[in-house]
């Protein structure tokens, strides 16, 4: 059984029946999402900032510029909540009010740390490259030193999460289950379009770019 990361902070309590604790189920929702929402407060004020992240194991990891004001805030121990939300439909009721959206979303609390230790930092952003798109890290080359030391990796641990999801169709009132309206989903994907090539390359389209899915 996956482990439960329900805490008092992450305790669902509008629509509780929608709430998953399970480590495996928020996982699955980080790994497919491609950008996140990272929270924090900064001089009394609340500020949030969209950014890419990817997971490996039990930890959430984000990069980028050391002058970066979200980074360097993380890496000082402000306390952080990043949120991912995929969505999966439109929900068509009879009513106005009971409009609503499928969606499966996850909320992360938690302090990072930066990833000082070299190898470490290489496996992770060897990991974002993955995250992004699967297939593709044996293909490109490598950061260098230089591009190694102008990058900052932060990593949080998902220890403290939960995930909310709404699945099915419309629920209406009853008596509005006889009006002459139309009700349904209407669903929402994520579709790559064909890959269009650089200009300067001569390569072939690879197979994981040509069938690219999440």
């Amino acid at each position: 059984m996956s482990a439960s990361l329900q805490t008092p902070a992450t305790t669902v309590r509008r629509l509780p029946q929608r709430a998953s604790y399970d480590a495996e189920t928020i996982h699955r929702i980080l790994d497919e999402a491609l950008i996140c929402h990272a929270g924090f407060v900064l001089h009394d004020r609340p500020v949030v900032i969209p950014t890419i992240h990817w997971r490996d194991g039990d930890r959430l990891y984000f990069h980028g510029s050391p002058a970066s004001g979200l980074l360097r805030n993380l890496r000082n121990g402000v306390q952080t909540c990043v949120t991912v939300t995929l969505l999966d439909g439109l929900v068509m009721a009879r009513s106005a009010f009971h409009h609503s959206m499928n969606y499966r979303s996850a909320v992360v609390f938690g302090t990072a740390a930066e990833v000082s230790d070299r190898e470490e930092k290489l496996r992770a952003l060897d990991a974002l490259v993955e995250h992004v798109c699967r297939g593709r890290s044996k293909d490109v080359r490598p950061p260098n030193e230089v591009e190694l030391r102008q990058t900052l990796v932060l990593s949080l641990p998902i220890t403290e999460a939960s995930a909310k999801i709404r699945t099915g169709g419309p629920v209406d009132d009853e008596e509005d289950y006889a009006l002459p309206i139309w009700a349904g989903v209407i669903p929402l994907n994520l579709t790559p379009a064909e890959p269009v090539t650089d200009a300067r390359c001569s390569m072939e389209v690879p197979e994981y770019a040509a069938r690219y899915g999440r």
